[in-house]
């Protein structure tokens, strides 16, 4: 059996859409959100493809010691064109609220606590688990000074901005979690620069949020970031335009915009090895805004299953790395895991599936589901907390 045969793919696909329909039976519809319940349901997809992607990765890496893009247009792009379109994601979703934002106040203090407690709670916890594997790897030893430690984890805990070094002289650290965590410094300089991309459509942040926006630009510009991976914010941000033209949405529903949208991602993924250059940058944005714009492939976005697997879709693509670590380097063992054949892998993930799907309906039940329910109190105090700090330097003056 070829390991990039793509039917373990749909097997895998399937288990996960049935753990995700018996989710619906014992607990009920996830909430529906009429605006853009397409992207609901695209979110669980593009997740579980990365998971995908990065199994097919974990196998050649267990063979050859390299982790690295997999020989296959298609395992390839379940990753790239992904992660390629949550960026679009983000940038529809929250440039929708900038030119909102002309016709009511934007809360500023409110966006971005909401998008920590959107984004860190299970992060943290992720990196908690990765921690542990760590010291376990590490045999619960120093290997290096502590302080050179501390500082290699603080650039894991801040989202991996500084960078994903390994901890304790444990070599690949980064694989632990596939290296996942890559695409968050694209999204916090994205959120970070938003005050600068409202003075585009005509909103006028206040100053302390110019001021952040305008830092995060000029370390945009002297980064090392990647344009091919940026571009994809613009395919967001130019559906946020398109999906307020009613003659665009009218179309964008109809049967032949579905037959358009499927027709990009098979010329994508038949066509280019790679999401990152401008045509498959084009082709991934004409699906994207077909449906931002509120198509739902024949129906299948909007499905209860579908939006069931969106709502746990950050679950399933932070901690497929996880997942995946434990069970073929800490369960079954490299040295076993090497040796397995492509079917003998392929029904071990096939297996894992589902109680991967039930272990990310739990940690968005348990860790990001109260963490947002928290977003109100959580401004409150932040801003009783800066109100308070502004308060006593000024009486010290």
């Amino acid at each position: 059996m070829n390991p990039v045969n793509p039917l373990p793919a749909a097997i895998c696909l399937l288990m996960a859409v049935a753990t995700s329909s018996l989710l619906v039976k014992k607990f009920g519809k996830p909430i529906t959100h009429d605006r853009y319940a397409s992207l609901d349901g695209l979110r669980g997809y593009l997740a579980f493809f990365v998971f995908l992607h990065h199994s097919i990765i974990t196998y050649f890496y267990l063979k050859t010691g390299e982790w690295r893009v997999p020989p296959s247009n298609l395992y390839t792009h379940l990753g790239q064109s992904s992660v390629a379109m949550f960026f679009m994601i983000t940038g529809f979703l929250f440039f929708s609220k900038l030119i909102d934002g002309k016709t009511k106040n934007l809360d500023w203090g409110r966006l971005f606590v909401s998008r920590f407690l959107r984004l860190g709670p299970l992060y943290l916890f992720s990196m908690a688990i990765m921690f542990v594997i760590v010291a376990i790897l590490s045999r619960w030893s120093l290997n290096e000074p502590i302080m050179v430690v501390f500082k290699e984890a603080m650039h894991w805990l801040i989202f991996s901005i500084g960078g994903q070094p390994n901890i304790n002289g444990v070599l690949g650290t980064s694989i632990i979690v596939a290296g996942v965590t890559w695409s968050l410094p694209y999204e916090w300089h994205f959120y970070m620069m938003l005050p600068v991309l409202a003075l585009i459509v005509g909103v006028k942040p206040p100053l302390p949020y110019l001021v952040l926006g305008f830092t995060a630009t000029i370390s945009l510009i002297h980064g090392h970031f990647d344009i091919y991976k940026w571009i994809y914010f613009l395919g967001g941000i130019a559906a946020a335009f398109l999906v307020r033209n009613k003659a665009f949405k009218d179309f964008s529903v109809k049967p032949v915009a579905s037959l358009i949208a499927i027709g990009c991602l098979i010329a994508t993924v038949t066509i280019y090895p790679s999401a990152y250059s401008y045509a498959p940058w084009i082709l991934l944005s004409v699906a994207f805004i077909l449906v931002a714009c509120g198509n739902t492939l024949f129906g299948l976005l909007t499905t209860a299953v579908s939006r069931t697997l969106g709502e746990v879709s950050y679950s399933i693509y932070l901690l497929q790395g996880l997942v995946l670590f434990v069970v073929f380097h800490l369960i079954i063992g490299t040295t076993k895991s090497a040796m397995l054949s492509p079917l003998m892998y392929w029904c071990v993930i096939t297996a894992i599936t589902p109680i991967f799907i039930l272990c990310t309906f739990a940690t968005f039940r348990f860790i990001e589901n109260p963490a947002m329910q928290r977003t109100k109190a959580a401004t409150e105090w932040v801003r009783s907390m800066l109100a308070l700090i502004l308060g006593r330097l000024a009486l010290s003056r």
